[in-house]
């Protein structure tokens, strides 16, 4: 059998291949029965609320089943991985299910054939372009189906939620890390306690006054005598590093008569020596580098410059708050010591935090 060419399309001038055309387009059950409509609507919607309710049981297998050193194990698995797994691909798949339905039996059904232009559009192209998705949201049927709009953003908005209740396993909450019992556990709390000495940084000898010239800084941590580990011994290893690290200072020295002491802090400094923390408020890096001639200390990250003349306020820099100062006094052999802990967090600022 051959075909004749003269009901083919003409090609139009510059077009490679001749147009092929279309079949004629029979148009869809749901194009012509409103009860097929009606139907198809009521399946999109179904898959939505089906992704919904994945999204409620992922929550509830998260918080049910019981991981760790004894877990809930169903036929031999553990039972929380296989809920969490299920229960999150069903919600991501009943969403694509809605979405695919939603195309096949709802929206615009047009079959169109176009030559393939250049990348680069021009602006009217691209105003066509945007008229095109305008349209393309108006054959959506979106804005007339609430329905399958409701179902569909309820649907994405629980699966939205999943990641947010899954950071949970990054680790303890503040309160938890708090109520550990562990030394200086928690946000606002770090080693200093009142009559704690000084002592330097990795050598761990204590300080004394005459130690200090104009202009030195030293690197400093609590004294590393501490209880409150496992089965209520010392802390040692990760758990005393961890807290060491919160607990770390700087001190300096300068001329008594330089220091301009804040509210309440007229004798936190000893001599000259002021204690400050060595981690900076903007966002927790060690602070390092010692102007000598200014009193001033800066943040090897970004800059920012603190004044431990003036109570540590920020210069300079992205910095929002001052660095904690820690109140000095002197024991009885004469030795650097600690009137307290800290009277405000250390650390980077968030949003709890008072940044004046």
């Amino acid at each position: 059998m051959t075909h004749s060419d003269e009901n083919l399309p003409v090609p139009s001038q510059g077009d490679p291949i001749p147009d092929p055309g279309l079949p004629p387009h029979l148009p869809r059950p749901t194009d012509v029965d409103p009860h097929a409509e009606k139907r198809a609507e009521r399946q999109v919607a179904t898959f939505f609320t089906l992704s919904m309710v994945c999204a409620v049981l992922f929550v509830v297998s998260y918080f049910v089943f019981e991981i760790g050193d004894d877990p809930t194990i169903v036929l031999g698995m553990g039972a929380s991985t296989v809920a969490l797994g299920a229960t999150l691909g069903g919600a991501l798949l009943f969403i694509g299910l809605g979405v695919i339905q939603w195309a096949r039996k709802l929206m615009g059904d047009h079959e169109i054939a176009e030559q393939r232009h250049p990348i680069a559009s021009s602006a009217d192209d691209r105003e066509v372009a945007l008229a095109a998705v305008s349209q393309g949201v108006e054959e959506s049927g979106i804005g007339r189906r609430p329905l399958v709009r409701n179902t569909l953003l309820g649907s994405l908005g629980l699966v939205g939620i999943l990641p947010i209740i899954a950071l949970r396993d990054l680790g303890p909450t503040p309160s938890q890390v708090a109520d550990s019992g562990v030394p200086g556990a928690g946000l606002e709390n770090t080693l200093w306690t009142e009559g704690m000495r000084v002592v330097r940084d990795v050598l761990g000898t204590p300080i004394r006054v005459d130690q200090l010239e104009i202009g030195d800084l030293v690197n400093g941590q609590p004294e590393a005598n501490f209880t409150g580990g496992e089965d209520g011994g010392p802390l040692e290893g990760v758990e005393l590093q961890v807290a060491k690290a919160k607990s770390s200072v700087i001190l300096f020295r300068m001329e008594p008569d330089e220091i301009i002491p804040g509210d309440g802090r007229e004798d936190w400094a000893v001599e000259g020596i002021v204690c400050f923390s060595k981690i900076c408020t903007h966002v927790g890096c060690p602070i390092s580098l010692n102007e000598r001639t200014t009193n001033n200390v800066l943040c090897p990250c970004h800059q920012s410059t603190f004044d431990l003349a003036d109570s540590g306020k920020v210069v300079f820099g992205p910095a929002a708050r001052p660095l904690p100062q820690l109140p000095l006094a002197v024991d009885a052999e004469g030795y650097l010591v600690a009137q307290s802990d800290f009277t405000e967090p250390v650390g980077p600022s968030y949003w709890e935090r008072d940044s004046e």
